[in-house]
């Protein structure tokens, strides 16, 4: 008996993006909940939609008419998550929205198909849910923490939040044989010659950056023990026999005599696999990146965001951008390869901070930079600060905050044409840094710089309106 269909409403083929990339991982956190959830005695099913179309997952909604239904929704798949809704509902189940966007519009949500909205981690949530459904329906709900819901009256009511997971070792590893993970593997095999699977080897982030949202741990730092993630890992090999694996953490370098653990647990258990994972300047240094490269990290992305300590400050990265340069570097020298995230956009930038930027980049000649233009997160300090100037998105429910702009800063054409300038010196920097100097691709590159720092010239007094 099925006590719970979770799903997600990401569909790989609908994103043009993804499609040119074709790197897919599946929906960690569904199916951690899963594991969660089996391990007490549930009926659990998948809907992994990731290589499904609409039509297809919504035909499998009215086939199986299940009882409870749970969408996960980010940023990117709020229309999706609210046509499955509908679907759900209209088999005659309760759907219950959670993830990192419901909490922060739960009225929207609780209005477009959701009974129930679940702020913060899912497992201990769901798992009083889904037995106060069976025997209480959608009344007494305020006794169940970390929710919100209407109630009598058609008012939100939010419940006190729901205390975290404090021991995540404790927790079952996510329940990979819930969907079909050989199909996520021969999608990269085909693609990029590798099979590659992905793990988390802690929750939260405690750093401040006023942009990123903590609607799902918070501000907290719960790490599994170097022992259980190798466990994991050992567990992947003998199941699903990767070339290479993906630690998907905020920061994943953030506590060096965890990784010190950890590096020599790996090398107890005669476990190696190329990597790549995300991490801060400020939480790498010679020991960590030998560590790093004895663990077999291949390319390590360091969130740099600008090169203008001042948009820095602004932010609240508590990061240098000097030290930046110098924390590329050093990964590099060790052969591995060094990724870096850009933001443009931010309130106040100016034409000379996005300078600084491409300098910053010129400079350190990462090996991969991906840029992005910001936009305001509804329930973080960022949104709440620009609230009163946020423009665009269109209609809420076919829209998400990445459409969300901030009236009077630059165009978003003219930070298109900074994207393009910023690639072109990037690459320069490379060309410049690398040891033989070919005069072509320097050529072209130099062109592309000049070509797009025109761009920008001739529309840099285009604005954003409301």
């Amino acid at each position: 008996m099925t006590d719970i269909l979770l799903t997600h409403g990401y569909f790989l083929m609908a994103d043009p993006a993804e499609r040119a990339v074709m790197k897919p991982y599946p929906p960690l956190g569904l199916l951690y909940i899963s594991s969660h959830l089996k391990a007490q005695g549930f009926g659990v099913e998948v809907m992994d939609t990731t290589f499904m179309d609409m039509a297809a997952a919504q035909a499998t909604l009215a086939a199986k008419r299940p009882a409870v239904v749970g969408i996960y929704v980010n940023l990117m798949t709020r229309g999706n998550a609210l046509r499955l809704a509908a679907a759900a509902k209209a088999a005659g189940a309760t759907v219950i929205f959670g993830g990192p966007e419901p909490a922060n519009y739960a009225e929207e949500y609780l209005s477009r198909g959701g009974d129930i909205v679940v702020s913060g981690e899912g497992e201990l949530t769901l798992a009083e849910l889904i037995p106060h459904l069976a025997r209480h329906g959608l009344t007494e709900l305020d006794q169940v923490h970390g929710i919100a819901y209407r109630d009598e009256d058609g008012g939100v009511r939010r419940t006190p939040a729901r205390k975290q997971i404090a021991d995540l070792d404790a927790q079952p590893f996510p329940d990979r044989d819930a969907i079909d993970l050989e199909r996520y593997l021969q999608t990269w095999k085909t693609h990029h010659g590798v099979r590659s699977v992905s793990l988390i080897v802690a929750r939260g982030c405690p750093y401040t950056c006023n942009w990123c949202s903590h609607s799902v741990f918070g501000h907290s730092h719960r790490r599994r023990s170097a022992q259980n993630v190798a466990d994991e890992i050992e567990f992947i090999r003998d199941t699903y026999a990767p070339d290479q694996l993906w630690f998907a953490d905020d920061v994943f370098t953030i506590n060096q005599k965890w990784l010190e653990q950890f590096a020599a647990e790996m090398k107890r258990r005669g476990l190696r696999y190329p990597f790549e994972t995300i991490t801060r300047e400020d939480r790498l240094n010679e020991r960590v990146a030998d560590l790093l490269a004895e663990l077999g990290c291949y390319r390590i992305w360091i969130g740099a965001e600008s090169g203008s300590q001042r948009i820095l400050d602004a932010m609240q990265r508590r990061t240098n951008a000097v030290r930046m340069r110098e924390m590329i570097a050093l990964v590099q020298n060790r052969g591995i390869r060094a990724g870096t995230f850009i933001m443009l956009g931010y309130d106040g930038e100016t034409w000379e901070d996005i300078d600084e930027t491409a300098r910053h980049l010129r400079l350190s000649a990462p090996d991969d930079v991906l840029t992005t233009i910001s936009y305001p997160i509804k329930g973080t300090p960022y949104y709440d600060k620009v609230a009163d100037r946020i423009a665009g998105g269109g209609a809420w429910q076919e829209s998400s905050d990445r459409a969300l702009t901030v009236v009077g800063r630059k165009s978003r054409r003219f930070y298109r044409h900074a994207q393009h300038w910023l690639a072109a010196e990037s690459r320069l920097g490379r060309l410049e840094a690398a040891p033989r100097r070919d005069l072509l691709r320097h050529a072209k590159a130099r062109a592309s710089s000049a070509l797009s720092r025109l761009a920008m010239y001739a529309t840099r007094h285009e604005v954003e309106h409301g």
